[in-house]
């Protein structure tokens, strides 16, 4: 199985012999056997896209491994991210649940809903309170009681998501920003 280093999302499923191993592990790019072709395989030879290896894990019973890589373009012959018609897009868990349910209370307005009461006074008072919850967390990044200092830090991701909303900036925009920096240095 081959999965994306960086989402996290299965790429594809492919047979790798003892020799399709090796081929991998020495060149950094992803070989499988194949069983039609009766030989060895590098994904992307033909089309230039690549799976680069980043890591290798054995399961439990030692009788399966995941190729973790990063891909070079998309990974299934029919242009998609995945050889399940998936895009290969990074999610982060909760943190978009809860962007998208930011997002829906801006479209959605609900009475008595604290979202919308930031949204209602506007972009100056919004970014205002994520500057008042940077505050906070330094102050209590001074401190040694953890848990105060992670009740700021998800203060602070939730005003700053909420920031992101009323700028119409997808969280995934500034984490390509952050990727992008990471490649560089």
């Amino acid at each position: 199985m081959v999965q994306d280093v960086l989402t996290g999302k299965v790429l594809m499923l492919g047979y790798m012999n003892a020799e399709a191993y090796e081929k991998t592990v020495d060149s950094g790019k992803v070989t499988f056997f194949s069983r039609s072709r009766h030989g060895l395989w590098t994904k992307g030879e033909t089309s230039g896209h690549f799976l680069l290896l980043k890591g290798v894990k054995v399961d439990c019973d030692s009788d399966t491994i995941l190729v973790q890589a990063e891909p070079v373009g998309p990974t299934c012959h029919e242009g998609t991210g995945t050889c399940w018609g998936e895009d290969n897009e990074e999610v982060y868990g909760f943190l978009h649940y809860l962007e998208a349910l930011i997002r829906d209370r801006k479209q959605n307005p609900q009475e008595g809903s604290y979202t919308n009461h930031l949204f209602n006074k506007g972009l100056n008072k919004i970014a205002q309170k994520v500057g008042e919850e940077a505050v906070e967390i330094v102050i209590e990044a001074k401190d040694n009681n953890d848990d105060l200092f992670k009740g700021e830090a998800a203060d602070l991701l939730f005003h700053f998501l909420v920031l992101l909303v009323e700028k119409d900036i997808p969280l995934n925009e500034v984490l390509e920003v952050l990727k992008s920096r990471h490649k560089r240095s």
